[in-house]
């Protein structure tokens, strides 16, 4: 009767170390957007000034759109809410964020911010295909 036991012990050990890892991975994700967010809010002339340089429209409305995304969608994926749409959402964000702002790949620091972005989107993909785990208000609405 031990074996089992012990079995148990070994699963919840690794479910435990699964839902830590799915948690701390979703605030390692997390963290970029919402420094990136907060730091849009405070220079906010200087974001837009940058967004009307690579010529995208309604610079101002732009930043409110990205400023909202990376706010909100990041503290949503931290709290492990509506997880698979947010990052979902979050990844496509990253991908034509790269697209759009560094897409010089001949300049050595667009070509790391590029496959920054892709990379990220790559992360936030894994967590819509997954889902938010154990430590996640998805998990507890379910």
């Amino acid at each position: 009767m031990t074996q089992p036991i012990a079995l148990s012990s070994a699963t919840d050990s690794s479910v435990t170390l699964s839902a830590s890892a799915s948690l701390a991975g979703r605030v390692l994700l997390s963290a970029i957007f919402v420094l990136s967010g907060v730091s849009k809010i405070s220079a906010p002339a200087g974001m837009i000034g940058y967004i009307e340089s690579v010529g995208l429209p309604f610079p101002t409305l732009a930043l409110a759109i990205a400023i909202l995304v990376e706010v909100v969608g990041g503290i949503a994926l931290i709290l492990g809410y509506r997880t698979r749409l947010v990052a979902a959402g979050l990844a496509l964000f990253s991908v034509a964020t790269a697209l759009a702002f560094h897409n010089e790949l001949a300049d050595q620091s667009q070509f790391i911010h590029f496959f920054k972005n892709i990379a990220m989107a790559g992360g936030l993909l894994q967590v819509a295909a997954f889902g938010a785990g154990r430590f996640s208000l998805d998990a507890r609405r379910a």
